[in-house]
Order: structure tokens, then C-alpha cells, then sequence
């Protein structure tokens, strides 16, 4: 799960992901969402009450459907998430040119990002950063990635560093704009609506975090349609990928596409700023349900913009947020005694 190898006891960057199954199988995904379902950043329902329900329905029900899933969109290099991450970690590592060495961690499974950061503590006196791949933060991925780097780093809490990257960064910003402009540049005719669509998160969360989730997310979108010069009122911001019951933030990506069909907007493009990464909710939920769903209401040209992945734009962000980490990180002599 690593880029390439720098010389020296050069700084760590790991890029933090939050997860994905080993194999295509319902055994492999049961592990995976035993793991991420007990966390209680993701799921914050009393232990008592949530683990009956996960042992005893999820857990039964869930991995063979997902499982079929993944099959559809297993690659050649494995899981399309962790394939993704593992291309930027090396597109980032190429970019700082030895000053760092670039690792993909995923914050669930086999070598997360918890035992990375242990086993660097233990064997270098460099600092180690650790960027989250969510320009957008909450508890349920943002939270639970630095909460699992400070477990691994607490032999020398000093020499951890966490970066971000911010919903607004121009390079970030510049580069789904590029990814937007060369998607409707493809197409006969340009989209009527644009509905920026990001990962939901139950109300609860966003009241446990004050409100920075929604916050951020429509940072992105009016930094987004600003740069793309796009009119606000044909543009709305979503949010999909609802799990369990309980409010969520709304309006719901699904229904909004099929809300745009009936009223006559036939022609939609969608992006998901969110998703650095290609992974189920972009290439199951949105390219095949999503994407259905608006069509059968009566759509007829649907666009979903790729992920960004390793766009250079985006890489310069990356790279801008590493080494202003790096700038604030101790010395590996500061290290040893931290």
C-alpha cells in the first residue's frame, strides 16, 4: 500500500482513506463492515443497543449484496478506492521529489492507518503527516482518521502532523472545475442543472460537530459554481449514500434527479466533490442508480463527472498542504525527544 521509496529518514506522508474490502466476497466485506459499522464516529447509537442489530441484521443480510457489487466493479489492480488512492499517493510523491515518502492508508482493515503510523514511530525519528482525502470534515471521516493516527503515534504524539485539505483550496476547486469543463466538452449539449452532490451524514452527527459538515460542503459549492461563472439557481447541493434510519442532511440526491426529470430538466450533470476517489457510491450509486432512476422519470442525458483522483490540480493541493505541515513539523533531532 505504499508510493515509491525515499532516500534517508524522510518525513511520512500517509493519505488517508477510509476503506474498502480485501476481496469482492461476503466474507471479505463482513470483516470490512463489522470494522467500520462499530466504530462510534460512523455509528454513535449506544453499544448496547447497535451491536444487536449489526451482528444480527447487517451483518446477515448486507455482505453478499454488496459483495455482488464490487464484483461488477472489482479491477485489475483490486478495489477501485484503494487503486485510486494508491495512484495519487504516487502522483504526490513524484511531485515533492524526495522530500517526503508518500504511503495510501485506509483508516479500516489489514495495515491502517493506525499500525502505519506505530511501526513509523518506532523505526524513524522523522515526523510523520497524515492528509485525509476529505476537503469536507466530520467526525465520520476527518474525526475517526485523527483519532486512529494519535492511538498509533502515542509513543511520540510530537512527531505527528495532521494536514488538510480545505474545501476551498483554489487547486482542489480549480481542479473539479477542469473535470467538469472537459466532461460537458464531450457531451452534443451542455447540461441545463448541475447538482454537486457529497457523502451524507446523519443530523446527529452534524449537531455533535457543530455544524462544519454542511458548512464546508457549501464552501466547495459556491466556490465551485463561482469558478465555473455557473447561475446559482441552476445548480443545487445534495446528498446521498443514507445509511440506517434517523434524519439526515438533506435534500437527497436521488430524489432531487427525479424531482429534475419530472419537472422537465432532461439534461443534468452531477459531481461529487466529496469523492476524491472513484469507489461504490460513485460508480454503483450514482452511474447505475442514480442514473436510472432520473432516466425513467423522464431524463434523458445524464453526465456524472469522474472523480478527481490524481489530477495534477488536485496533486498541487496535496503537495501545498504537506509541505506547510512539514514547515510547523519538528526536526528528526527535535523528533527523538518527542
Amino acid at each position: 500500500m505504499a508510493g515509491g521509496e525515499s532516500g534517508g529518514d524522510a518525513p511520512l506522508v500517509l493519505l488517508a482513506n477510509l476503506g474498502t474490502p480485501t476481496e469482492p466476497t461476503p466474507e471479505a466485506v463482513a470483516t470490512f463492515l463489522r470494522e467500520f459499522l462499530s466504530d462510534p464516529w460512523v455509528v454513535d447509537w449506544p453499544r448496547w443497543l447497535w451491536k444487536p442489530v449489526l451482528e444480527g441484521l447487517v451483518l446477515r443480510r448486507r455482505p453478499p449484496r454488496v459483495a455482488a457489487l464490487y464484483r461488477e466493479l472489482w479491477t485489475d489492480e483490486g478495489s477501485p478506492l484503494l487503486a485510486g488512492t494508491q495512484r495519487l499517493a504516487r502522483a504526490l510523491e513524484r511531485r515533492l521529489e524526495r522530500r517526503a515518502t508518500v504511503r495510501a492508508v485506509l483508516r479500516y482493515g489489514p495495515e491502517n492507518i493506525e499500525q502505519q503510523v506505530r511501526r513509523h514511530m518506532a523505526e524513524s525519528s522523522s515526523p510523520c503527516v497524515v492528509l485525509p482525502l476529505f476537503a469536507q470534515r466530520t467526525g465520520s471521516t476527518t474525526g475517526t482518521i485523527a483519532g486512529a493516527a494519535e492511538a498509533g503515534a502515542s509513543a511520540a504524539p510530537g512527531r505527528l502532523c495532521l494536514a488538510r485539505l480545505a474545501a476551498d483550496d483554489p487547486d482542489y476547486v480549480a481542479a473539479l472545475a477542469a473535470t467538469f469543463e472537459q466532461a460537458v466538452a464531450e457531451k452534443v449539449a451542455p447540461p441545463r442543472h448541475l447538482l454537486v452532490s457529497f457523502h451524507g451524514v446523519p443530523v446527529s452527527h452534524e449537531r455533535r460537530d457543530g455544524g462544519i459538515y454542511a458548512r464546508e460542503c457549501r464552501a466547495t459549492f459556491q466556490a465551485l459554481l463561482e469558478r465555473l461563472a455557473w447561475p446559482a439557481e441552476r445548480a443545487t447541493l445534495c446528498f446521498q449514500s443514507r445509511f440506517g434510519p434517523g434524519k439526515w442532511l438533506t435534500p437527497a440526491t436521488e430524489p432531487q434527479l427525479v424531482d429534475l426529470a419530472r419537472r422537465g430538466v432532461t439534461r443534468v450533470a452531477l459531481i461529487a466533490p466529496g469523492f476524491l476517489t472513484e469507489g461504490l457510491e460513485t460508480l454503483e450509486e450514482l452511474d447505475l442508480r442514480a442514473a436510472t432512476a432520473f432516466r425513467r422519470a423522464g431524463g434523458e442525458d445524464f453526465l456524472r463527472v469522474p472523480a478527481l483522483e490524481d489530477h495534477p490540480r488536485l496533486v498541487a493541493g496535496l503537495e501545498t498542504a504537506v509541505c506547510r505541515t512539514l514547515e510547523r513539523a519538528p526536526s528528526p533531532a527535535e523528533g527523538r525527544h518527542g
